[in-house]
């Protein structure tokens, strides 16, 4: 029997704060744990609850269910919120055993508020991930991984951006690379996006970054949102970049395009129902890369990626349970 293939979430592992809903679940957490992000008193605080995420570990979940041997590396504080971290994700299919434990500064935490309906994220720093040991340990994963994933948001700080970039360098040449752009303002920089798609094999984003990657690269930006444009934007970026194989651009409900040098492939997407998003494009950069490992045409990478994000975008939160059933279901769904 063949062994499962290693896969490595790399940055971020951090608490998503956001007021109590009833749909969305979630760990109910007091608010002594968030004083030192309080506008309010405590007293007149809302009811909160704490969503655990991070687009590497919600990648790192997701690649765990579809049966790798999926491993985070991040960094917690030695906290309550670094402990509960561990808590909800020892049950998971992913291995927490390499998470760096940081005794100096506290587990990160973002905190989502909601004007008009739309989410406002304060990303608190510093942050245990802010502050990255290149350990010998995680450098042995790296150069054994048959796949990683790396964002642009874990690279706010020098020290985490030097070990993810050192981490991305000493893989094999057929190790899948996958940047995964995540613009979170202010933590945009053009320097790290030109530094991470020249070590990326594969890169991601949503239609709505596709105009704003290429004008911190540099290159012509085309309008969001049309799909002639966005299959333009990826021969710029595919031509810009000689180690790129293979560019992928979500629009949400509307599917997503697949690019390389030799074809294209455009996804309708799936009609969900949508709960709350949280993640789905996590579990979509998931899906592509675990049948990328199997050598499948780009139709089925686009088949995969679309109908594991929609499955998490119809649930709460992004690292959902996954019945077994739902599982293979899905799973016979990208094989047919």
């Amino acid at each position: 029997m063949r062994e499962p293939h290693l896969i490595l979430g790399i940055g971020e592992l951090l608490w998503d704060i956001v007021p109590a809903s009833p749909h969305l679940g979630g760990v109910g957490i007091p608010n002594s744990l968030l004083e030192s992000g309080a506008v309010l008193p405590l007293s007149e605080q809302p009811a909160r609850i704490a969503l655990l995420g991070g687009a590497p570990a919600n990648f790192a979940v997701m690649a765990g269910r579809l049966g790798n041997h999926a491993i985070v590396l991040s960094r917690i504080g030695r906290d309550d919120l670094g402990r509960m971290a561990v808590d909800q994700l020892e049950p998971m299919p992913v291995d927490t055993s390499v998470l760096q434990l940081d005794f100096d500064h506290p587990t990160g935490r973002v905190t989502v508020e909601f004007a008009s309906g739309e989410p406002r994220y304060t990303i608190h720093q510093p942050a245990a991930w802010d502050f990255f040991d290149l350990t010998e340990e995680w450098i042995r994963l790296a150069e054994r991984a048959d796949a990683i994933c790396f964002g642009s948001l874990a690279q706010r700080s020098d020290p985490s951006r030097r070990t993810i970039q050192q981490l991305a360098a000493t893989t094999t040449a057929k190790c899948i690379r996958v940047f995964d752009v995540n613009l979170r303002p202010p933590f945009i920089s053009s320097e790290v996006m030109q530094e991470s798609m020249g070590l990326a094999t594969v890169v991601k984003m949503n239609d709505d970054e596709l105009p704003q990657v290429l004008q911190l690269l540099g290159l012509p930006a085309e309008v969001p949102g049309i799909q002639e444009n966005l299959h333009i934007g990826a021969k710029r970026l595919l031509s810009e970049f000689p180690g790129l194989r293979m560019v992928a651009i979500t629009r949400g409900s509307r599917g997503s395009l697949l690019a390389t040098r030799e074809e294209w492939n455009n996804h309708p997407g799936f009609p969900v129902k949508v709960a709350d998003g949280i993640g789905a494009g996590d579990a979509f950069t998931a899906g592509i890369t675990h049948y990328m490992l199997q050598g499948a045409p780009l139709a089925t990478l686009n088949e995969a990626g679309n109908r594991w994000g929609g499955w998490v975008a119809s649930q709460s939160g992004a690292m959902p349970a996954l019945p077994d059933d739902v599982r293979d279901a899905i799973a016979a769904a990208i094989e047919r």
